[in-house]
């Protein structure tokens, strides 16, 4: 293995090791975010990392290249990553009664393509110290904002199997909670059942909310944005 890795180009490495970057540093942000139980987890967040990184990397070695006749810009394949990230955030977002979710994700997602654009462009402490503030805006400052909101509005969405009275059993955990709600959206489709509420509450009500409903007989999944 060693031979291998010693037969390999510098310029390989590097990029490698770029690439090795972008992989961790999404992974960190996609755990936070698969902990939290959102739509867009490890591997969506490190996927998206990896490909930023490496379209930079491809941006810079295109324009790097002699080029007959040709300008050659560095920024072009660049640009088009914030392009297609912004239509990924577009698919995150659902609007329902005048409210608006998923917001926090995909500005999640566009800062972690921003992470391994930075990490693709060599730019390692920029990209490193990026995803500390994020990490640190998606953990730390939504305590504070619990503490400082003792009234928040939150979106839960519900993924189930149907015939199992979920829709009923999910509100009895919302009242249990002490919550105040509204059922926004059901929809089915093939024996699977998806409901998304809207709760009002004090942020002690919303301690262990999410992990009961998860608990309940016949959920597969439960989103918070």
């Amino acid at each position: 293995m060693a031979d291998v890795f010693a037969s390999l180009h510098p310029q390989w490495l590097s990029l490698l090791g770029r690439l090795g970057l972008a992989a961790v540093l999404g992974g960190l942000v996609g755990l936070e975010r698969e902990l939290s139980g959102k739509p867009a987890g490890l591997r969506t967040n490190l996927l998206i990392c990896v490909g930023a990184a490496l379209l930079t990397d491809l941006s810079l070695v295109v324009a790097q290249r002699p080029h007959t006749g040709m300008n050659a810009d560095p920024a072009r394949i660049a640009a088009q990553i914030v392009s297609g990230i912004g239509f990924l955030g577009a698919g995150t977002i659902i609007q329902a009664r005048g409210g608006v979710m998923g917001l926090t994700t995909a500005a999640t997602l566009w800062v972690v393509a921003a992470i391994g654009m930075a990490a693709g462009a060599g730019a390692s402490m920029e990209a490193v110290g990026t995803t500390v503030l994020v990490i640190v805006a998606l953990v730390l400052l939504g305590r504070v904002e619990a503490s400082l909101l003792p009234d928040q509005a939150r979106f839960l969405h519900v993924s189930a199997a149907s015939g199992h009275d979920v829709l009923v059993r999910v509100e009895a955990v919302l009242k249990d909670a002490g919550l105040r709600y509204d059922v926004v959206d059901v929809s089915q489709d093939d024996g699977h059942l998806t409901v998304s509420f809207q709760a009002i509450g004090r942020s002690r009500s919303w301690r262990g909310v999410t992990e009961r409903i998860a608990a309940l007989e016949g959920v597969r999944r439960v989103n918070r944005p």
